[in-house]
């Protein structure tokens, strides 16, 4: 018995990521493993995409006015992230954007462009886990920074350039900071799986004078497991997820921009699923629940994000 969990939890390793490739978006979404504490395991590699959609409302206000504070009213981020497990309860991230914004206003065409997004280097440490008869406890902490190697000169087909919040890139140094928990058991149910992302980018100030408010996040999945091989090498998880998200007012030329900043709560769904050894796809839908009523807030309405992730060993 003992062989076959030491062999079940060796496979889990393999599927095991943080959330991170979903961090910079505009809302969480399903990252490359249902389970967020979890480091990758000693030794191993992993490559991913991931395609995250937000769509926000559009503005009333006239196209030839951008707010300087606006959010793309749709915007799709698509991350391509490397993990090396380093060493026992440690991993390495690197993630590099590539980030679309469209911005709109009721009655005019989409303005936008494409360009390269902040890139991150993350390190992350587990430093608490406990095996019992229920399941496994794990809890994990993981920091690291943001770097400025985004676009940050998209212009209008006037040759106006968009605000910094319209823009790729933002300029700025900024730090990451994040906790996960994840509790396999829960109820005694085996199959059953609560888990915590929490986590915030603080930032700085970047192009155009801007400092981008810092944002707060938290999301909540509670997943189960209807489909598990004899292997383990094939599972399918399925849940609910609830994500809160704080941001505070962006400043600009040391001025605060009052009422660009506010609360959002979105819920959804989230779907992972193991389809061979190594590859592993999930889809994560969620939608607009509250929100804060700031003059100039502009809360996501919805968000998509669905990935691949393909696994390996480097190293022993």
């Amino acid at each position: 018995m003992r062989l076959t969990e030491v062999f079940r939890e060796r496979c889990r390793q393999w599927a095991s990521l943080s959330l991170v490739v979903a961090c910079v978006s505009a809302a969480a979404g399903q990252g490359a493993a249902p389970e967020t504490a979890p480091p990758l395991f000693p030794g191993g590699g992993l490559v991913s995409y991931n395609s995250i959609f937000n769509t926000r409302a559009v503005m009333p206000q006239s196209a030839a006015n951008i707010p300087a504070t606006a959010r793309p009213t749709f915007a799709h981020e698509g991350d391509f992230n490397f993990t090396w497990g380093f060493y026992r309860n440690f991993d390495l991230t690197i993630l590099v954007p590539v980030v679309t914004n469209r911005f709109q206003t009721l009655g005019t065409p989409a303005t936008g462009g494409t360009g390269l997004g902040d890139a991150m280097v993350l390190a992350k440490y587990r430093f608490y886990r406990r095996d019992s008869q229920r399941g496994t406890t794990q809890a994990s902490l993981a920091v690291g920074p943001k770097i400025p190697t985004g676009r940050t000169d998209l212009t209008d087909t006037n040759g106006n350039r968009f605000p910094a919040s319209l823009q790729p890139g933002s300029g700025s140094a900024d730090l990451f900071l994040a906790a996960n928990w994840t509790y396999t058991g829960l109820f005694n149910l085996r199959r059953l799986v609560a888990d915590e992302d929490f986590h915030s980018l603080l930032r700085s100030q970047g192009t155009q004078e801007t400092r981008l408010g810092t944002d707060i996040e938290s999301r909540f999945w509670l997943s189960y497991r209807p489909y598990e091989s004899k292997n383990v090498t094939r599972e399918w998880f399925i849940g609910p997820v609830l994500t809160w998200r704080h941001s505070q007012d962006d400043r600009i030329a040391g001025v605060d921009q009052n009422g660009s900043g506010g609360d959002m709560l979105l819920a959804g769904v989230t779907t992972y699923a193991g389809v061979r050894p190594g590859m592993h796809l999930w889809l994560g839908m969620d939608w607009d629940v509250a929100h804060s009523t700031g003059a100039l807030f502009m809360p996501v309405r919805r968000h998509i994000s669905f990935g691949i992730t393909q696994q390996f060993r480097l190293h022993f």
